[in-house]
């Protein structure tokens, strides 16, 4: 959650006017006693080092450096804690890539273990501890109230400023509370050991210790970073996985955003498509939000996707000026750090993907190989969609038509006619239309032309009716309509207007004249027969059967080119 702006501002007011005026009182009330000076350098320099090479463990990034700060109060008392403490915050900013608009992050950093310095080095001071003592059972004792002082005001500040802002948290005591006193049991032992050394055999202590820990940290974090890699690895297949569960193309590809959404800090995503070399957007989501972009190709070919498209390369920015010279006009003002990496499937892009983030230094370069995987898998469960949903569709629509054939037809109708029986329908009625003396068309102008005839009357039938209900070819010349929650006067009145708009349409046919094809306007006529449920019936099947009675004992022995209902 991002923090309003005068919150911000509130935290560098605190920072300015408690952090400087405070360690100035805190070095007049309580000023170091005599400093040597080769051992601060090393205090400093370990706990600069510490604070440089954090690591992450479940999510949570952990520096250990409380065990030197716990030495060196225990040396030189609260003061210079405080001031070395204050020290290790500025390589842990770079160490994280804090932005200046990020800046406050450090400031409260500082501002609260300023006050984590005061309020623990004086009370272990105030209840009786001796800066600079050498009696084991007191270095040990003040020594772990400090640290136990030290840990608990750090949560409870932290604490409080996730309430106050708003911000999501796990309680007083979840993950990151356990992990720090978890390390605050392991450190311990060493920040006594650490004093101890300094105090009998002086700097020396630094290479018997300080470097033995730094050398254990550094292999921690390599163990840890690895850990993260596979961890990613781990989720991507199993991101592949769910991908080549899913059947429908739409659904991939929201799933693939989703799911990359949740696995990088993404702000913006967008999968840009590839078709006989022309660009455009396929997909967009901006904070996990659907919106429409429209850009030509002309436009995308000279932006970041642009450049990926002509190297075939994915490319990685860190932050705004990296990118700044290269036109990304769909790219809000504020995206930072940004990934676009080519989809591609034998060898052939059909696809670009972009992901942006606000933040700066968002994604890691091990990122970039684990999203191209990703889109080896977004690429190969997206084609393998479109064979399931052409195999669907053969074995649903009439080659023809195009329109759902008799078999989906009657699929639908037997679920149709189950939603009427358990009262999620009202009604439901069924029109049978047949096309008037459509043999003689055929005689007349032959078979091609009866085809273009079946065509056009299927593209008019969407046109009309496709908001309404299922269309269909029953089979030859004749069409059905299921009209769920259509009562038959508004189906009569529905097939009326169907009809009379059918008689007013010329269709198109074309004929072969020689080496020419000529175009032929030709007029039609239907005969409508209309059913209903459960007025006339309560099965599918005598749906259809009493709208066909209808069309042909109501309407074709009536003259044809009517419409007529079913009567009991």
């Amino acid at each position: 959650m991002d923090i309003s702006k005068r919150t911000q501002r509130l935290i560098w007011a605190l920072w300015v006017v408690i952090v400087p005026a405070g360690m100035y009182f805190v070095y007049q009330f309580a000023p170091p006693g005599q400093i040597d000076w080769p051992i601060l350098l090393g205090f400093t320099a370990l706990a600069v080092l510490t604070t440089y090479f954090p690591f992450k463990v479940a999510g949570t990034t952990i520096f250990l450096v409380q065990w030197i700060n716990l030495a060196i109060f225990l040396k030189y008392g609260v003061f210079l804690e405080m001031l070395v403490m204050q020290l290790a915050i500025i390589p842990l900013a770079f160490r994280l890539k804090i932005s200046y608009s990020d800046f406050y992050r450090a400031l409260f950093n500082s501002f609260m273990f300023f006050m984590v310095s005061i309020i623990s080095g004086i009370s272990v001071i105030l209840i009786g501890y001796q800066v600079g003592s050498t009696e084991l059972k007191d270095i040990i004792l003040f020594g772990f109230i400090y640290q136990i002082i030290n840990m608990f005001t750090n949560h409870v500040i932290l604490y409080l400023y996730l309430v106050v802002t708003r911000q999501e948290n796990e309680g007083f005591f979840g993950t990151d509370t356990l992990w720090d006193y978890a390390g605050l049991v392991v450190t311990f032992p060493f920040g006594i050991m650490l004093y101890l050394l300094n105090v009998h055999v002086g700097p020396i202590a630094f290479l018997l210790l300080g470097v033995p820990f730094l050398m254990i940290t550094f292999l921690v974090r390599m163990y840890s970073n690895s850990t993260r890699v596979n961890d990613d690895l781990n989720q991507a297949t199993e991101i592949g996985h769910k991908l080549a569960d899913v059947v429908s193309s739409d659904a991939i590809i929201d799933l693939f955003l989703t799911k990359i959404n949740k696995m990088l800090p993404v702000d913006y995503s967008y999968i840009i498509d590839i078709k006989e070399g022309n660009m455009m957007f396929l997909k967009a989501m901006e904070k996990n939000i659907d919106i429409e972009i429209h850009h030509t190709h002309e436009e995308l070919i000279k932006s970041i996707a642009g450049e990926v498209y002509k190297k075939e390369k994915p490319i990685l920015f860190n932050k705004h000026s990296e990118w700044r010279n290269t036109n990304l006009d769909f790219l809000p003002y504020d995206a930072q750090s940004i990934i676009s990496v080519p989809i591609s499937r034998n060898q052939k892009m059909e696809g670009i993907l972009v992901i942006a983030s606000r933040k700066k230094f968002a994604f890691e370069t091990y990122q970039l190989q684990i999203i191209s995987l990703l889109c080896s898998y977004f690429a190969v469960s997206l084609e393998k969609a479109r064979y399931v949903q052409e195999a669907v569709s053969k074995s649903e629509r009439c080659a023809l038509t195009k329109l759902y054939n008799y078999r989906y037809l009657e699929q639908q109708l037997e679920l149709d006619m189950n939603d009427l029986l358990n009262g999620k329908l009202r009604q439901l009625s069924l029109l049978m239309m047949d096309i008037d003396r459509f043999k003689g068309i055929n005689d007349t102008y032959g078979h091609q032309s009866g085809n273009d005839i079946l065509y056009g009357l299927a593209r008019l039938l969407e046109k009309e009716c496709e908001d309404y209900g299922t269309i269909a070819r029953y089979g030859g010349e004749e069409f059905v309509v299921i009209l769920p929650n259509f009562s038959k006067q508004q189906s009569l009145q529905l097939a009326e207007n169907l009809r009379a708009k059918i008689e007013a349409t010329p269709f198109e046919i074309r004929t072969e004249l020689g080496d020419q094809q000529q175009v032929t306007l030709v007029n039609i006529t239907t005969s409508i027969g209309v059913s209903t449920a459960p007025e006339d019936c309560d099965e599918a099947m005598a749906l259809i059967r009493n709208a066909d009675r209808a069309l042909y004992i109501g309407a074709k022995r009536e003259g044809r080119n009517r419409v007529a209902e079913y009567v009991k």
